[in-house]
């Protein structure tokens, strides 16, 4: 061995074992979607994957809406670091 650590997502064997349990789970709750009754509040909630569709909008709407606000909050790599290069600058001239 090459002395260097072994993670668990570092072979493709356990990666593959992963993805196949995602879809695999994913293939039981829509099995498990015609079988369990819903106590459904509107019609569209009836619809087969509702909340898997409307899961997905979401996460794909908080995804998209947090790309959006940084583009307005983000700052420069060196925002902080400009202050105390001007700051400094006029400092090394008292000692």
């Amino acid at each position: 061995m090459s002395g260097k650590k072994q993670y668990f997502f570092d072979k493709p064997k356990n990666v593959k074992l992963v993805l196949y349990s995602l879809y695999a789970s994913c293939g039981v709750l829509l099995v498990v979607d015609f079988v369990v009754h819903r106590h459904i509040i509107h019609q569209w909630e009836q619809l087969l994957g509702f909340y898997s569709i409307y899961g997905f909008i979401g996460c794909t709407a908080i995804v998209l809406g947090s790309k959006w606000l940084r583009s307005i909050v983000e700052r420069e790599e060196d925002y902080y670091d400009k202050d105390e290069l001007t700051q400094n600058s006029g400092d090394d001239d008292v000692a």
